[in-house]
Order: C-alpha cells, then structure tokens, then sequence
C-alpha cells in the first residue's frame, strides 16, 4: 500500500484525511503506516496510498477497532487466501464486543435513571440517594 503517485506534505496528507500531524507519526512509530519517503529536504513525502491507509485506518477505529486489531485488518486485507473470512470473523468478533458494552451501558443507564429518580434535588447532602450510592462500599451498578 506505500505506491506513492503524488507528494504531499504530512500537514497535507492530516488535512485529507481529517486527522493531527502527531496522529500521522504516532501510526508511523507503531507501525501502521509505512515509512515515509524523504524529500531531499528530509521533510517526510507522503502519497495517496497514505491517504488511503490513514482513511481506512481512521474508518476501523470509528467502528470500534483497537490498533492492534487495525493492524492485523490491514495486514489480512493484502492476504488473498484468507482476508475475507479472517477480516470477517475480526469485524464479528468486534460487534459481539460492542453489543456487550451496550449491555453494560444499558445497565449503568438504568442504575443512574434510578438514582435520579429517587433524588428530590434539595436537602442534606447526607441525605441524597446519589451521593450515598456512590459512597456506599457496596456498589450495586
């Protein structure tokens, strides 16, 4: 994915793509993008199969994705025996994870809706049914 068919600037390159310029050398570092060519410079000379990447990269973790999983989706997607499938089963791994985090969510939401509900709004903090719960040793949430 490095053919590089133009020269951008890393400033030009974040401005695409939507993102900051350390989030660009933070990917280079951990490995997620390649190495960028060099100008004679030594500023860094990126091409549009960066963008592209830096694209795809933003779009997996917009879905949920940790990095580690965006590097094996980006590894899998240049695998033609098993990409599909293998890319599959990480995206069904992922939903699975999302939808038991909507669970929790869901839960912590009405555990809060309950202490809301049960709060007058006035009177003694010693009294307040939110304060109490979140200092109780016993959390029920």
């Amino acid at each position: 994915m490095n053919t590089q068919t133009s020269s951008l600037t890393i400033g030009a390159v974040a401005k695409r793509v939507g993102v900051a310029i350390d989030t660009i050398r933070y990917y280079e570092r951990e490995g997620l993008l390649p190495e960028p060519q060099r100008r004679a410079s030594g500023y860094r000379s990126y091409g549009d199969s960066t963008v592209a990447q830096l694209r795809f990269i933003r779009r997996a973790k917009d879905l949920g994705f940790t990095l580690e999983e965006i590097r094996e989706l980006l590894a899998l997607s240049a695998d033609r025996q098993r990409g599909v499938k293998a890319v599959k089963q990480r995206a069904e791994k992922r939903l699975a994870a999302i939808e038991q985090r909507i669970v929790e969510l869901q839960r912590v939401r009405d555990g809060l809706a309950q202490l809301v509900a049960s709060c007058p709004g006035h009177g003694r903090p010693e009294e307040c049914p939110i304060l109490r719960a979140l200092g109780d040793e016993q959390v029920s949430a």
